[in-house]
């Protein structure tokens, strides 16, 4: 088992996201973005810029936190699959150039006008999907399909149907702990209760490659897109962090356990130092308690 994290939400710029990962010890960083952007959209030469700083620093890439087929794209929206196949093909080489195998992927948006899982809305979501799983395979990485707000995110059936219905070694998941809390379990008729992570974990276990450290409570629908959450440190929300990790130690586990806080709104509130200087603080300390969780469960565990 290792240890890797969101660094963005360390700090915006490469060189913040090196320090905090060197404070904690760790050898890795789960790239999402720098400087704002995601590091498969970053100009060749602010790429170069951020390959020779790592490789400065012995820190490596082991996952791209690509936005392909995520939240706010549509199966249905041929631009959207269009847009994603180019940021895939960006992305490809900038991971072999990186020696990255793991790449962050969804399963399209969740339809709001239409019936989300209807039969038409599968078709369009495994055929795409099966395109860019085909074009990760050719290269030798894997497409590792995130539980969010996307189609297989719908339940841990919707994420079992996916895998069934493209059956490639190189796709399998990222479980992500704080996910499943503010999710709607959509298994059998409305209304729909949240998701239970420990249920959504337990069901997918033999398919996960890698798993984010999320956690949170669910405090209220808002209408919108995103339900109010409140995020917490590892193991003091509703993500079950705990029985999981401690699971996953049991079965063995030797892949990453990646960090992604999203406790940094919380700490913009607060004057008494920068705002990013809070936000490495915060990150470095949630990535402590993780690993202090990880050495008492395995303790407990003989």
């Amino acid at each position: 088992m290792y240890f890797s994290g969101f660094a963005d939400e360390a700090g915006s710029s490469i060189d913040v996201q090196i320090r905090a990962t060197q404070e904690l010890g760790w050898q890795w960083i789960e790239s999402r973005s720098v400087g704002g952007v995601n590091t498969t959209d970053l100009a060749d030469d602010q790429f170069e810029m951020v390959c020779e700083k790592l490789t400065t620093a012995g820190v490596g890439i082991n996952c791209f936190g690509s936005a392909i087929a995520n939240w706010s794209t549509d199966p249905r929206r041929e631009t959207d699959f269009e847009n994603g196949l180019a940021a895939l093909r960006r992305a490809i080489p900038r991971m072999q150039r990186l020696g990255t195998r793991y790449l962050r992927g969804m399963s399209f948006g969740i339809v709001r006008d239409a019936q989300p899982d209807s039969p038409e809305i599968e078709k369009q979501v495994v055929e795409k999907l099966k395109v860019m799983v085909s074009l990760c395979a050719e290269a030798g990485i894997y497409y590792l399909h995130e539980n969010c707000m996307n189609f297989g995110g719908l339940s841990h059936e919707h994420t079992l149907r996916l895998l069934e219905a493209i059956p490639n070694p190189y796709f399998r998941l990222i479980f992500d702990t704080g996910n499943p809390v503010g999710s709607d379990r959509r298994i059998g008729n409305p209304p729909y209760p949240k998701q239970s992570a420990w249920e959504f974990y337990r069901n997918v276990r033999e398919f996960i490659e890698y798993v984010h450290i999320k956690d949170c409570i669910f405090i209220a629908e808002t209408g919108g897109l995103f339900p109010d959450l409140q995020f917490t440190w590892p193991g003091e929300g509703h993500g079950n962090v705990r029985e999981i990790v401690a699971d996953l130690i049991a079965t063995s586990y030797d892949g990453g356990l990646s960090i992604e806080p999203h406790m940094k709104m919380v700490y913009h509130q607060q004057e008494q130092a920068s705002t990013e200087g809070i936000q490495s603080a915060m990150y470095v300390e949630y990535g402590r308690r993780l690993m202090n969780m990880v050495d008492e469960l395995r303790q407990k565990a003989g």
